[in-house]
């Protein structure tokens, strides 16, 4: 649907009002990632309690601690947060992706469905969100260099998925508490790879932005303009 209103589009919308959405949501979901590393110290300065993990096995949990039910509520916050990082993340790439078509007046090599397909599709998803951006990018700024950023985005993005700790946890809440009694560096460092993607991802989503405000100006102006 959106390939198609781009289709018809005769003139890029201005980028800043979406970009500007895309930074704050990055920097909430880095924000919120950072707090669940706070309260994991917390829980591995506090220690295991005598008797145990929450998780018992057999089905079994203990009443929780104040700071591990704490916890709970900062994880749940953070996997809320970085929901909506992903929401507004796409309503920004589309925004980007129709003005760099307008701009170029060239088809896209993705098609739309890619924008939200690219993520989820394995295999596929290990390099078409970045080159969908790199994409924009090059439409909206030809002859210019993909910014740096965008290679630390992807490759800490990459990191943080597959890690297995950081972006798509496979432990439940309880065992990632367990994990901070015995195993807190590993879970602090996908915490890191994953706040260190919310800024490249920012650097990123203002470089495209950067690339895309002048010439979007002037497209509007020339396109409203009244003939001579």
């Amino acid at each position: 649907m959106n390939d198609h209103l781009a289709e018809n589009a005769s003139a890029p919308r201005p980028p800043r009002g979406a970009a500007r959405c895309a930074e704050a949501a990055l920097a909430l979901a880095g924000v919120a990632w950072t707090a669940r590393a706070v309260w994991q110290i917390r829980l591995a300065a506090a220690g295991e309690p005598a008797s145990g993990p929450p998780d018992q096995g057999n089905g079994n949990h203990r009443t929780p601690t104040s700071l591990e039910d704490a916890y709970h509520i900062v994880s749940a916050v953070g996997d809320i947060a970085t929901g909506l990082c992903a929401l507004v993340f796409l309503l920004w790439l589309v925004r980007a992706r129709d003005n760099a078509r307008a701009l170029s007046g060239e088809r896209p090599r993705y098609s739309w469905p890619w924008i939200y397909l690219g993520w989820i599709v394995p295999v596929a998803n290990l390099w078409v969100p970045r080159g969908i951006v790199a994409d924009v990018h090059r439409a909206s700024a030809p002859g210019e260099p993909l910014p740096r950023a965008l290679n630390w985005w992807w490759g800490l993005w990459l990191t943080g998925m597959l890690s297995g700790a950081g972006l798509m946890y496979a432990d439940s809440t309880d065992e990632v508490i367990a994990r901070a009694y015995t195993d807190i560096w590993q879970l602090l460092l996908s915490d890191a790879v994953v706040v260190a993607a919310a800024v490249a991802g920012v650097l990123v989503v203002r470089a495209v932005t950067v690339a895309q405000t002048g010439r979007t100006a002037d497209a509007v102006r020339h396109d409203t303009a009244p003939a001579a």
